[in-house]
């Protein structure tokens, strides 16, 4: 057999052999694709009903055959993609979200069974027996600055300035009107109004008794309110127990010239310039008196 046409069997024997070889390769890679898909989210631990869900009260779990209706599945992982962008929308989808039914540890947590912020009847889900809802302005900047999130812990402090020309020193003041709240939700930030994503959203929704929400309400009139990142341990919570209605907290107020000193010494200062209780000398013509100013 001429040797050209030994050269062309063994090129088709090796094409025939790659063919095949691709042919069993394409149904292991679509069952790994398929495997990388078959993960839903389930409670990391026993959540009850009303509970705000947050980041370590979630997982991944593997399953065996097709989701049901209403599990929410992890995305392809695709590129750079994968454990990143695709999955944190995914988990997106139930943070701050609020449990309508106790959910047993490992088990699916369902779209039908979460109620977001703004939904109908989120409030009615997600507020503890017998507590309020209420919405307060608050000033950007506070609590970690952007790391608020529903099921945190906080304190509301109020700060007074007063115009009525009181001294330097007792011209600010802050106080802590309620401590310990749970937080509802919090809304998104303006973009109009500048509001990027490292502040907080125009308004914050507290769960409160109604004796702290009668209290929130007049503090809102009085100054500027704005909140106090608590820690979620409950040894921290447990040592500052709720102040006693009609009561300002359990710390005591902050003045202006407990933070600055050197506004007290200011405050000295001008009273000497002014000359209250220094002594004098008033000169008219050759003869001069010395006086004491009262």
């Amino acid at each position: 057999m001429p040797a050209k046409a030994i050269l062309s069997l063994l090129f088709l024997a090796s094409l025939g052999a790659a063919v095949i070889v691709c042919v069993h390769a394409i149904p292991q890679s679509l069952s790994a694709g398929a495997a990388a898909t078959d993960e839903v989210l389930v409670a990391a631990t026993a959540l009850p009903s009303g509970t705000l869900l947050r980041t370590k009260d979630v997982a991944w779990q593997p399953i065996v055959g097709r989701a049901d209706h209403g599990e929410i599945l992890q995305p392809h992982a695709i590129g750079d993609n994968a454990d990143g962008e695709l999955d944190r929308q995914t988990r997106g989808e139930v943070y701050g979200a609020a449990l309508r039914a106790d959910v047993a540890a490992g088990d699916p947590i369902r779209r039908p069974t979460i109620v977001r912020p703004g939904d109908r009847d989120f409030l009615q889900v997600v507020l503890s027996p017998g507590a309020r809802a209420i919405a307060i302005p608050v000033a950007t900047g506070g609590a970690g600055t952007g790391l608020l999130y529903p099921g945190d812990r906080v304190d509301v402090i109020l700060t007074q300035t007063f115009r009525n020309d009181p001294p330097p020193a007792r011209r600010s003041v802050s106080e802590t009107v309620v401590e310990s709240l749970r937080v509802l939700a919090v809304d998104p930030p303006d973009p109009k109004s500048g509001g990027a994503a490292n502040g907080f959203g125009r308004t914050v929704t507290l769960e409160v008794t109604h004796e702290q929400a009668e209290k929130i309400s007049v503090a809102t009139e009085l100054g500027k309110l704005s909140l106090a990142l608590r820690s979620l341990n409950g040894n921290d919570i447990a040592r500052a127990p709720m102040p006693a209605p009609g009561r300002s907290g359990s710390l005591k107020p902050t003045w202006a010239g407990d933070v600055s000193p050197a506004l007290g010494d200011a405050a000295a200062s001008s009273k000497i310039i002014a000359g209250e209780g220094a002594v004098v000398e008033v000169i008219h013509g050759t003869k001069s008196v010395a006086v004491k100013l009262q």
